[in-house]
């Protein structure tokens, strides 16, 4: 028997193997955690910023999706992915377009995540996929395959180290099938979505069945891009949860209460998906850091800041209490929130009160007087991660925020442009 005959009988073996384990076993063989029922999206572009405490808000989501179709680059995505060192939720690469990811994002995101629209064009199915692998075989995989080696092997293997290239990292990828809903929204004019390409239920179930058994998508994901389907997105989320057993299934658009979300998980989804509202607690919270230094005039303690909080906003209409409603599994979000916002905002002022004394002759002294603070914040970052990340994290933010108010530049492990506010 040739090598051919024997890799053909291989790959069947391992196919039928595969497909048994799914469909008559019930093994769950999808690298996608059945577990997660809420992911939050970080987009990287400049104008979506984060929270100084980002790590408390994103320890209560299940996983965390880094992507953005506006603005983003290979530079500002591999940032993202450093600062989500911090959070403990595991973090994955949702890329809008192929150059976007590298060596390093590769390394440090669970999995690449790949979108195909199945009520689109041609074009959003596989023409940007098309792209995607041109790209991975003609330049990231060959310049990945010599980084690692110290040598370039297109001399021994040609064209096929490309090949090779794609194939693995196709291999390692997930595939999130979206049905998009909002023919108003950006993703709707990418993919060419009209109002003639919006499903029934039924159309959508017989999309999500092929998705499923033949372009075998880990994920499905139902799309609504900004606006809540209510019950439409319901009767859509029934059928397809009724007939597919392997693949996830995901919702998002429109998500900003406790209500919303649990009624989209009682209707079937695995997970629901949040964005904007994360990146509006940025913005709160620069407002309310501007608000208390007024108040303040100086530092002050963490209780101080929380009881002025609650009575300067209604704290269930804030951003914070809107986002952390959406995790069905956290008890009270209003209190979680003002937690967090009094915590992010007392870190700001005792910043800003270090930012008129402090040594800013160089960065090397600047962040030497930083460490040798102990600040309220480190104590609460703790506890979702250890000791060690939590003191690194709060030196960080102090000593970018720090460097960045006395116009110090720097290669800062936190860049101070991803952060919703300035000193």
């Amino acid at each position: 028997m040739s090598l051919p005959d024997i890799a053909t009988r291989l790959e069947r073996v391992t196919s039928t193997a595969t497909i048994a384990g799914r469909t008559l076993l019930g093994l769950d063989t999808n690298p996608v955690a059945a577990e997660w029922s809420h992911i939050t999206k970080v987009d990287p572009e400049g104008e979506k910023r984060l929270p100084l405490c980002y790590p408390l808000y994103l320890s209560h989501t299940s996983a965390i999706s880094v992507g953005g179709s506006r603005d983003v680059t290979s530079e500002n995505t591999e940032e993202t992915f450093g600062l989500l060192e911090y959070s403990p939720a595991p973090a994955f690469h949702e890329p809008s377009d192929a150059t976007h990811v590298t060596d390093e994002t590769r390394s440090e995101s669970t999995f690449l995540a790949i979108p195909e629209v199945l009520n689109g064009d041609s074009e959003a199915l596989v023409g940007t996929l098309g792209l995607g692998i041109e790209y991975v075989k003609e330049d990231l995989g060959p310049s990945m395959l010599a980084d690692k080696l110290g040598f370039s092997p297109d001399g021994m293997f040609g064209d096929r180290i490309g090949n090779f290239a794609a194939g693995y990292m196709l291999q390692d990828a997930v595939f999130e099938a979206y049905i998009i809903m909002n023919p108003d929204s950006a993703a709707a004019r990418e993919a060419a979505v009209t109002e003639d390409d919006l499903l029934t239920p039924q159309e959508a179930k017989q999309r999500a069945l092929a998705a499923e058994h033949h372009l075998e998508s880990e994920v499905i994901y139902l799309e609504y891009s900004g606006t809540y389907g209510g019950e439409e997105a319901a009767d859509i989320l029934e059928a397809i949860s009724d007939s597919i057993t392997w693949s996830r299934l995901w919702y998002g658009g429109g998500l900003d209460n406790r209500e919303n979300a649990q009624a989209v998980l009682d209707a079937g989804a695995d997970a629901v998906v949040v964005g904007d509202i994360f990146h509006d607690i940025a913005t709160e919270e620069a407002d309310l850091f501007e608000r208390a230094r007024d108040e303040f005039g100086g530092p002050a303690e963490v209780d101080a800041v929380r009881d002025w909080i609650a009575e300067a906003v209604t704290v269930a209409e804030t951003s914070a209490a809107r986002y952390l409603s959406t995790i069905t599994d956290v008890p009270q979000p209003e209190r979680q929130a003002l937690d967090y916002l009094a915590a992010g905002v007392s870190f700001a002022l005792e910043l800003s009160a270090m930012a008129e004394t402090i040594d800013a002759s160089g960065r090397s002294a600047l962040s030497e007087e930083v460490r040798e603070e102990t600040f309220s914040l480190e104590a609460d970052i703790a506890e979702v991660t250890d000791g060690g990340d939590a003191t690194e994290f709060v030196n960080g933010v102090g000593t970018a925020l720090l460097a960045d108010c006395h116009g110090l530049d720097g290669d800062d492990e936190v860049p101070p442009r991803h952060l919703g506010l300035s000193l």
